[in-house]
C-alpha cells in the first residue's frame, strides 16, 4: 500500500508544470543573459574595430608618445588608445537602452544617479584627451576631477556608512561626503599613474572590472554590472593592441575614464548595501596603483618636491630595474592583482571578523611585495624624516633671525648704524667674513672689513657671494660691491637659504643708503 502511494505521489511531482511565475523568472533571467553577454561582445568587438582606427587617426594628427627621460618604450607610439575604449565601451550602453527593455526599466529606475555617472565619465575623458593633445597643468586636472566626484556626491552617490561586520556598522554623516571625493580622486589618479607600462594599466583594470561585475551580479545591481561588463569588453579588445610591445597606448582620456567609471561604480555598490566588500574589493584588485600613488605622493613629499612631480621610482620601474623585461613586470603584476581580487571575492561570503581578516591578509601581501621591490624601505624613510625635520628646525630658527634682523634694520638712520647692523646680521647668520669695498671716480678704494676667525685647524666649507650695491645718493663715478662668506659645514643648502635672507635684507635696506657720505674707516671689525 505505501509502495502505491509513493508511486502515486512521484508520478503527481514528475506531472507537475512549472507555474507562471516560475517561466517569468526563468524568462527574465535569460534575457538578463543576453543582455549582459551582447553587452561584453558588442564592446569587445567595437574595441577590435575601433583601436586601429584611432592608431591611424593618432599618427595623423600627430597624438604621439615619443621616447623620453621617464618613458620606458624605445620608439613612438600613438598615446590617445583611451578615444576606443571610450566609444567601444559607451556606444553598447546607449544600444542597450534604447533597444531593450530590461536595461531601459533599469536605467529609469536608478533615475539621476546613472545619467551623472556617465556624464561626469565624459567631462573626465574629455579632460584626459585635451590633456594628451594639448598639454594642461596638474592643477587643473585636480580640479576638473574634484567637480567630477562632487557631482557624484550631489546625485546622492556617495557612502554613508560602512559595515564592518555584522554587528559593527561606522557611520559617516558628513564625513562620508569627504570620503567619496577622496576615493574617486585617488582612484582616478591611482589608475592614471600605474599606465607606465605596456598593457599595466589595462590589464589591471580588466581584473578589477571583472572581480567587481561578480559583485554587482551578487547584489542584482544591473546598472553597474551593465556599465562593468561594457567596460570590461572595452578593454579586452583594447588589451590585444595594448600588450608589450604595444601598439598603442591609452594615454590620459583612457586611465582617467577607467579610473573614475571604477571609484564611480564601487561607490554605488557600497552605497546599496553598506557592505564593507563594496569598497575593498576594488581597494584590493587596484591595490598596487593605489599603494604605487601612496608611497610616491610621501617619497616626494620627504624629497621635498611637488607630489605631482614625475618620477621613475614607481613600483613597475623598480621590477624592471633589477632586471625583468616589461612583459615579466606586467604579468608579475597581473599575478598580485588576479590574487588580491580573489580574496576580495572571498570577502563576499559573509560580514564576519574573517573577512577583515581576509581584507588585512591581502593588504600585507601587497605591502610585502613592495617591500621585496625595493619601494618600502622603512629605515630609509625614517632617515628622510629626521633629515626633513632637522632642515625645518633649521630654517625656521634662520627665518626668525631674519625677522629679528628687520625690526633693526628699520631703525637705522646712518651709515654707522647701517654697517652695525651689517655686522651683527652676519654674526647671526654665521657668516665667516664680509667686505664693503666703494671705489671712486679717481681710482680711490676704501674698504671696511668684518671678520670671524675660524677655531678649527682646517679650512671649514664656504660659499661666497658678490653683491653689487647701487649708488644711494646718485653720485657718478662711484661703485661699491659688498663680498660675503657663508660657512657651509652642515648644508650647502642651509648656506644659500641664509644668503638668499642676507640678500632680502639688502635688497630692502641697502639700495637707498647715503654710503657716500662719512668716512670709511680701513680696518677690521670683530666679530
Amino acid at each position: 500500500m505505501c509502495h502505491d502511494v509513493y508511486r502515486i505521489r512521484k508520478h503527481a511531482c514528475l506531472c507537475r508544470q512549472p507555474g507562471k511565475d516560475e517561466r517569468a523568472s526563468h524568462g527574465d533571467s535569460q534575457l538578463r543573459m543576453s543582455t549582459y553577454t551582447g553587452i561584453y561582445l558588442g564592446s569587445l568587438v567595437l574595441a577590435l574595430l575601433t583601436t586601429p582606427a584611432v592608431i591611424r587617426l593618432a599618427n595623423r594628427i600627430g597624438a604621439i608618445d615619443r621616447p623620453g627621460t621617464r618613458a620606458v618604450h624605445e620608439r613612438p607610439v600613438p598615446r590617445i588608445g583611451g578615444v576606443a575604449i571610450f566609444l567601444s565601451a559607451m556606444s553598447p550602453i546607449v544600444f542597450a537602452i534604447c533597444w531593450r527593455s530590461g536595461p531601459r526599466d533599469a536605467f529609469i529606475a536608478a533615475g539621476v544617479s546613472w545619467i551623472t555617472v556617465l556624464g561626469s565619465a565624459t567631462l573626465v575623458f574629455a579632460l584626459g584627451l585635451v590633456d594628451d593633445l594639448r598639454g594642461l597643468s596638474a592643477r587643473v586636472k585636480l580640479l576638473v576631477e574634484l567637480s567630477a566626484a562632487a557631482a557624484l556626491c550631489l546625485a546622492g552617490i556617495r557612502i554613508s556608512e560602512i559595515v564592518l561586520t555584522d554587528k559593527w556598522t561606522l557611520p559617516l554623516g558628513a564625513w562620508g561626503i569627504a570620503l567619496t571625493v577622496l576615493w574617486v580622486v585617488g582612484v582616478t589618479n591611482a589608475v592614471n599613474l600605474c599606465d607606465g607600462l605596456d598593457g599595466l594599466a589595462a590589464g589591471i583594470c580588466a581584473i578589477t572590472c571583472g572581480a567587481m561585475s561578480v559583485l554587482a551580479f551578487r547584489n542584482g545591481e544591473m546598472v553597474v554590472g551593465i556599465l562593468l561588463l561594457a567596460l570590461l569588453g572595452s578593454l579586452c579588445g583594447f588589451w590585444v593592441f595594448n600588450f608589450p610591445p604595444a601598439k598603442v597606448f591609452m594615454g590620459d582620456c583612457g586611465s582617467l575614464f577607467l579610473g573614475f567609471m571604477i571609484s564611480a561604480t564601487s561607490v554605488i555598490c557600497v552605497s546599496q548595501s553598506q557592505a564593507l566588500v563594496g569598497l575593498a574589493l576594488p581597494a584590493l584588485a587596484l591595490g598596487v596603483p593605489i599603494f604605487d600613488t601612496l608611497f610616491s605622493m610621501l617619497r616626494r613629499f620627504l624629497e621635498r618636491r611637488s607630489v605631482f612631480a614625475p618620477d621613475r621610482s614607481h613600483f613597475h620601474h623598480r621590477l624592471v630595474e633589477i632586471g625583468l623585461n616589461q612583459r615579466q613586470a606586467v604579468l608579475i603584476i597581473y599575478a598580485i592583482t588576479f590574487l588580491t581580487a580573489s580574496l576580495g571575492l572571498f570577502m563576499l561570503a559573509d560580514n564576519s571578523i574573517c573577512s577583515l581578516s581576509v581584507l588585512g591578509g591581502a593588504l600585507l601581501i601587497i605591502l610585502l611585495t613592495f617591500r621585496v621591490a625595493g619601494v618600502l624601505q622603512c629605515h630609509e624613510i625614517l632617515a628622510r624624516l629626521r633629515q626633513k625635520q632637522v632642515l625645518s628646525r633649521r630654517e625656521r630658527g634662520e627665518q626668525k633671525v631674519f625677522e629679528d634682523r628687520q625690526l633693526q634694520f628699520q631703525r637705522v638712520r646712518d651709515v654707522s648704524q647701517w654697517w652695525q647692523a651689517i655686522c651683527e646680521t652676519a654674526s647671526q647668520m654665521n657668516f665667516a667674513w664680509l667686505s664693503l669695498t666703494t671705489t671712486h671716480e679717481d681710482g680711490r678704494r676704501e674698504e671696511e672689513l668684518w671678520e670671524v676667525r675660524p677655531t678649527k685647524r682646517d679650512a671649514p666649507r664656504m660659499i661666497t657671494m658678490v653683491i653689487p650695491l647701487t649708488n644711494g645718493n646718485g653720485r657718478a663715478g662711484v661703485s661699491r660691491r659688498l663680498e660675503i662668506a657663508i660657512y657651509a659645514d652642515d648644508s650647502i643648502e642651509s648656506a644659500s637659504h641664509r644668503a638668499t635672507l642676507f640678500g632680502r635684507l639688502i635688497d630692502e635696506y641697502g639700495q637707498n643708503q647715503e654710503l657716500a657720505t662719512g668716512c670709511w674707516r680701513s680696518g677690521v671689525g670683530g666679530g
